[in-house]
């Protein structure tokens, strides 16, 4: 039996035991992929609705079948398992796809074999024609694949610096920043992996290119953290390192700074990138004023961020467990749990959970149900909410959602790129569609009565993203519960005036010590 190999990666490709076959059939290659992609069964209406969408039903399965018999003559032997209502790759074909091959290496922690895989992005220039719908799969499907590449690169950068290991960093660190050139993330990994390399000559050609595109691009210069990279007397060594534990076979990224009696752990929200927190300037003041409070510690959730991505979306209860995790890791003391928005509900069932390891509870613009029912008038109907979803994602890759959650930052050049930055190297379109699904259907509020720590809610009375009403049913569910109405429309809690949340904080963290 002829062994077949797809390549996507780039333009498609079809090999069979090792030699190219050219299959002049932009539709057929549609098929192959399409069909290799599935892992599976594919309705034949859903193949013929993809590959001729204006087409007449039974037009469209006529032009399918001698679709099929086309690719199998060119192929040169029966590769298909087809029956009156569905095809599939014959699972007697031996068939290897690099798509494939590429995630089972990410899931294996094996990135440098990964990174090797992908030569490209996925069906890079290719487009079958008036095809709308497979294009739209392609794109989705373009960004998950480009969102675990850059996942293992960073994961990549970080190990080879770890083992001294220097110039190899420095590799991996130059293919972060073709991807996304206006991340100083991104520009400090390889700046700070030519100096540790021993590089500096190229390290400061590598900083003068990165200067001269953030003024040109986004009009902005460089963070101090940057500029203090070149800096003779710094030490690469002394930049705050993101770490991993391993709970329930997923590797978390997280980070601490500072000391104090107490342990703030901050979740942002439905997103989060540990490293590109600091690289918004707003973000990095408020980050850093909680550091003058106790411990800061950060992480990403399973399949956010840095943290391994994982085939499906972190729920409450496994995010409260991932909270246990990098609590364990860190040896920490009594908490206090900062949970923005989405992040709410696990910081409340970790709360209930473990009370003992918890000194206090901070919402802010938090909802404790997803979506609108008759005895939850606060949140979005599941079809509202749906179609705001939707739209979120498809514009993913740019600053998508940024009018809604931050109004003071929208027309702010430096913010929406970073922004963009940010959702690009979290997550893709596929993955958070799943995230935001999940959070859709979650409900906590029998847990609310169970809350035993003091507790803070913040809410801004302007919150385009979730209302304020959402906040005050928090409060007014939880004995003993302190809220507090501050001024703004900002959802993002570091989005606009900073001070009233710093102080209600400040408050908060001295009642409880």
């Amino acid at each position: 039996m002829t062994a077949f190999s797809l390549r996507t990666f780039g333009f498609p490709e079809v090999h069979a035991d090792g030699r190219p076959i050219k299959l002049a059939l932009r539709k057929g290659l549609a098929l192959l992929v399409y069909l290799a992609e599935a892992k599976g069964v594919v309705a034949r209406e859903i193949m013929a609705t993809l590959l001729w969408p204006e087409t007449p039903r039974e037009t469209g399965l006529a032009r399918l079948r001698r679709l099929l018999h086309r690719v199998e003559l060119t192929l040169g032997q029966s590769v298909f398992e087809t029956d009156r209502t569905s095809l599939r790759w014959s699972p007697d074909v031996e068939l290897k796809l690099d798509s494939h091959l590429f995630e089972e290496a990410c899931d294996r922690g094996a990135f440098e074999q990964a990174c090797l895989i992908y030569r490209g992005d996925f069906l890079a220039g290719f487009a079958p024609e008036d095809c709308p719908e497979f294009d739209d799969w392609a794109f989705f499907r373009r960004e998950a694949l480009r969102g675990r590449l850059m996942h293992a690169l960073e994961r990549l950068v970080q190990d080879k610096n770890a083992a001294g290991e220097h110039f190899a960093a420095t590799v991996h660190a130059h293919r972060l920043v073709e991807l996304d050139p206006l991340s100083e993330v991104y520009g400090r990994h390889l700046i700070r992996s030519l100096l540790l390399a021993g590089d500096r000559s190229t390290a400061e050609r590598q900083h003068a290119a990165l200067t001269q595109r953030l003024r040109d691009e986004l009009g902005v210069a460089p963070e101090a953290e940057t500029e203090a990279l070149m800096t003779p007397a710094s030490a690469p060594h002394a930049v705050p390192m993101t770490r991993y534990v391993k709970g329930d076979a997923v590797h978390l990224a997280y980070q601490t700074y500072g000391s104090g009696p107490l342990d703030i752990l901050v979740m942002p929200g439905f997103v989060s990138h540990v490293e590109r927190a600091w690289e918004h300037p707003a973000s990095r003041t408020f980050l850093s004023s909680l550091m003058k409070l106790g411990r800061l510690i950060v992480f990403d959730r399973r399949g956010i961020g840095l943290s391994d991505r994982v085939g499906s979306a972190p729920g409450i209860d496994v995010t409260a467990a991932d909270i246990g995790t990098v609590l364990r890791a860190l040896d920490a003391r009594r908490v206090v749990l900062f949970g923005a928005s989405e992040c709410g509900p696990a910081c409340i069932k970790f709360a209930v959970d473990e009370p003992r390891r918890v000194a206090g509870l901070i919402l802010f613009g938090a909802l404790a149900k997803g979506c609108w029912s008759q005895d939850y008038p606060y949140a979005l109907r599941a079809s509202q909410y749906d179609a705001w979803s939707k739209q979120l994602v498809a514009q993913w890759g740019g600053p998508a959602g940024i009018e809604t959650f931050a109004p003071s930052l929208a027309a702010d050049s430096q913010a929406r790129a970073w922004w963009a930055g940010l959702l690009r190297a979290a997550s893709s379109p596929g993955g958070i569609s799943a995230v935001l699904e999940a959070f859709r259907d979650a409900d906590v509020r029998h847990l609310l009565p169970e809350i035993s720590v003091p507790t803070l809610v913040l809410h801004r009375r302007g919150d385009q993203a979730v209302r304020i009403a959402a906040g005050r049913d928090i409060a007014s569910r939880i004995k003993g519960a302190e809220f507090v109405e501050l001024d703004g429309n900002d959802h993002w809690f570091f989005a606009g005036d900073q001070r009233p949340v710093l102080e209600a904080i400040d408050g908060f963290t001295k009642r409880i010590s």
